[in-house]
């Protein structure tokens, strides 16, 4: 691997809310600071058609002109942000931190890992068949793909709830599959839901396959309580069965996670590696933009006080 050829003071691995943040954060308080971003600029907020918790916006505001503010605010404070560039390797042997990319490589006294998460697979016959081919992970990414077309969600929280709302608008029928005997979603949103005439939920059922031929046709699903199948035509199926952190780079560089792969933080958000934090998602906290935005300003006010300790020394 290549030779470190830029220092920071700061090196920030993932621009969802909580690296966007420490980004603000850590620029504003005089410290080089570098974001590396490999994928999704925003990370899964991007995807949110509405947010209506986050503070200050008592109308609501779109994840991706939520992003968008807090990537321009990171930008003035002087953060330098790259992407796509996608981190293959992290070395924490020495004091100094080592990331490595498929472009180049950097160096810093301290790193803030806010990898955030990434969908849950169903794991069943037919979901990788098709991918791209009518089964999605992502309404605001595939959405408007199947405007007017019959398509199903899986999966009962929160997040399941949000894009079938999303989907209500753009689809002629919206069907919600949940192996749960009650949708388990936010009050607000089971209402928001109840109000919409082409939604429908079936309960207490567990899918089997996704079926088609070069697309999507149908899925079966199985009653949990009868044992009974039955074949449901669809033109499109999004899976929404919640998040699992996206950990598997820090955790060959040493950085210790429980029996998910959550990274292990304390109170202020630092690993068991001196002078690497880790906010957001990743730490699988409050997994809420909010409290990902406040986890990364934490971490990045601790590791300026560890970055100009480490000056000092």
């Amino acid at each position: 691997m290549p030779m470190a050829k830029k220092t920071y003071d700061i090196i920030i691995v993932g621009a969802g809310p909580a690296g966007l943040t420490a980004g603000i954060y850590a620029a504003r308080i005089g410290l080089k600071t570098l974001i590396l971003e490999g994928t999704l600029l925003g990370g899964r907020a991007i995807e949110a058609a509405m947010v209506e918790n986050f503070p200050g916006f008592p109308d609501g505001i779109t994840g991706a002109e939520l992003i968008q503010r807090m990537t321009d605010q990171t930008k003035r404070f002087g953060a330098e942000l790259k992407f796509p560039e996608e981190v293959i390797n992290i070395n924490l042997n020495d004091e100094t931190k080592i990331v490595n990319t498929k472009k180049e490589a950097y160096q810093a006294q301290a790193l803030i890992i806010s990898t955030g998460a990434q969908r849950k697979k169903l794991l069943v016959p037919g979901e990788s068949k098709f991918l791209g081919q009518g089964v999605s992970y992502c309404p605001i990414c595939d959405g408007a793909f199947f405007k007017g077309l019959e398509v199903t969600v899986i999966g009962s929280g929160d997040e399941a709830a949000n894009d079938a709302l999303f989907l209500t608008k753009i689809a002629r029928k919206v069907t919600m599959i949940s192996s749960k005997e009650e949708m388990e979603m936010s009050e607000a949103l089971r209402k928001k839901l109840e109000e919409k005439k082409n939604f429908q939920v079936l309960l207490d059922a567990r899918v089997k396959a996704i079926e088609g031929d070069t697309a999507v046709k149908a899925i079966t699903i199985v009653d949990i309580k009868t044992n009974k199948q039955q074949k449901i035509p669809t033109d499109g199926v999004f899976i929404s069965l919640g998040r699992v952190p996206m950990t598997q780079i820090v955790q060959k560089a040493g950085i210790e996670v429980d029996k998910i792969g959550c990274i292990k933080v304390d109170r202020r958000q630092r690993t068991n590696v001196e002078g690497v934090f880790a906010a957001g998602d990743c730490t699988c906290g409050g997994m809420q933009m909010v409290t990902a935005a406040g986890e990364g300003a934490t971490a990045a006010i601790r590791a300026s006080t560890y970055v100009k300790r480490t000056k000092k020394s």
